[in-house]
């Protein structure tokens, strides 16, 4: 008797020592994530909160841990800020989701005599840096009539709600359009001494003054355009032209139109355009693959490629290119569950209507790597010393993939961090009403986001 009770004694004992264990671990871990958490609220607050440059600025960080589902920093991360170009963060989200592995580039129907085309919104189309343009070569070998058809009901406003509309002449405002062309710019650039025009505008009235003006200007001279007109004129300057891009107004899509029509060498009963409701018997063309046109979006932080990108979900989705619509739907479905509700005017982020929390910014991006997986985000992100993060995080660099922000006033930057013990992070920083250098707050980021990599 006394041998059983020895065993059952010895179960028991084994079985408290498992409790106690098991309880003491959880313990332990929940220290552990304390200190962390105390940590980096000790960080942020020497590196950033109490930094100079953001003393009288706004500030709102978020860090999380998506493996165990739980934030180890937030200040202010449930308030709202203008994140700049943080936006393309969600714009990106509805691209990977809703395009596919490849743009559609034009919706077509052909018959005995005419091929009819609907224009999709895809910015790649006569882009010169996408030199696949296997829809144009198969309409410039052709001899039948081509026939342009937009959507009617297509609601495509050349600028977003809240733009700056006295920065027209800047190439990252390009205006948005149905059928965008040469990326909806005009490009000067001085070759072998001679003024190279892509698309070649001279064949239309498009100067004000003659070329034989250049002659008394010398090389120093710049190009500007009359605000709501296709009229460039030459203006003296104080240094050397080199080269420029300049927004062209697409005039409801007549200016696209035409340059395709000149491009083509096509007259005007060879090639035309018009309005249609019905595009049941078209077939979606393919242009180029989907990533090709994201990956420059976020590196390089293009606008224009943003904007034409929600334009194409909203076509892709709804069936007509409508930035508002496409927005209020996506921020019903996919963002329901949001932390806390954006106010999302635009694509791109040149907007300052544009209102998001860093736990918004969390949510999507945590939702973007459960979704697409980091492989194809480490592709569409860029990484310590590449594009608009060129200049930072290049030691050790392939552990951070984040989008940076900035307007005046504004430095956004969110995305993913791989501490050296492995773990993935998701972060979201948002800085508004600075009145510093920009280059001074970013730096303070970085040496905030690398003590974390490194500690954790």
């Amino acid at each position: 008797m006394s041998y059983e009770f020895s065993i059952i004694g010895k179960k028991r004992l084994f079985k408290f020592i498992k409790q106690f264990i098991i309880l003491n671990s959880s313990f332990i871990i929940f220290l552990s994530s304390c200190s962390v958490s105390k940590q980096i609220a000790k960080s942020a607050k020497e590196e950033v909160l109490g930094n100079k440059a953001l003393l009288a600025a706004h500030v709102g960080i978020s860090i999380y841990d998506p493996a165990d589902n739980k934030y180890l920093y937030n200040y202010q991360g449930d308030k709202y800020f203008v994140p700049a170009s943080n936006t393309k963060i969600p714009t990106c989200y509805a691209a990977m989701k809703y395009l596919g592995d490849s743009l559609v580039g034009f919706m077509i129907r052909e018959v005995s005599d005419t091929i009819w085309l609907k224009p999709c919104g895809d910015p790649t189309f006569l882009n010169s840096e996408f030199t696949n343009q296997r829809i144009f070569n198969y309409l410039k070998g052709t001899s039948k009539n081509i026939y342009v058809v937009f959507h009617s009901k297509d609601e495509i406003q050349e600028y977003g709600s809240g733009w700056s509309w006295n920065d027209y002449e800047e190439a990252y405002m390009a205006e948005r359009s149905a059928m965008p062309v040469y990326a909806n710019v005009i490009s000067f650039e001085i070759k072998d001494n001679r003024l190279l025009v892509i698309p070649p505008i001279l064949k239309r009235p498009f100067f004000n003054e003659p070329m034989i003006q250049l002659m008394g200007l010398g090389d120093k001279f710049s190009v500007i355009r009359d605000k709501d007109e296709n009229k460039f004129r030459f203006w003296s300057a104080t240094t050397s032209f080199s080269k420029d891009r300049i927004p062209f107004k697409t005039k409801n899509g007549i200016t696209n139109f035409d340059f395709l029509r000149d491009t083509l060498n096509r007259s005007k009963d060879k090639l035309g355009f018009g309005l249609s409701l019905q595009f049941d018997e078209y077939k979606k063309n393919h242009s180029q693959p989907t990533d090709s046109l994201l990956k420059p979006m976020m590196h390089r932080s293009d606008n224009f490629f943003a904007e034409q990108s929600l334009l194409m979900v909203s076509n892709e989705k709804l069936g007509v290119m409508n930035d508002a619509k496409i927005i209020d739907t996506i921020l019903k479905t996919d963002f329901k569950d949001l932390p806390q509700k954006p106010r999302w005017a635009d694509g791109s982020g040149l907007s300052r209507y544009n209102l998001f929390t860093p736990q918004s910014f969390v949510a999507i991006l945590n939702k973007m790597k459960n979704e697409f997986g980091m492989e194809r985000i480490k592709v569409i992100f860029p990484t310590g010393g590449e594009g608009t993060i060129s200049s930072y995080y290049k030691a050790d660099s392939g552990y951070i993939y984040a989008k940076t922000g900035t307007l005046s006033g504004v430095v956004a930057f969110s995305g993913y961090l791989y501490t050296k013990r492995g773990k993935l992070l998701i972060f979201s920083t948002l800085i508004n009403n600075h009145q510093s250098s920009s280059t001074d707050i970013r730096r303070a980021i970085e040496k905030f986001l690398q003590g974390i990599r490194n500690k954790y």
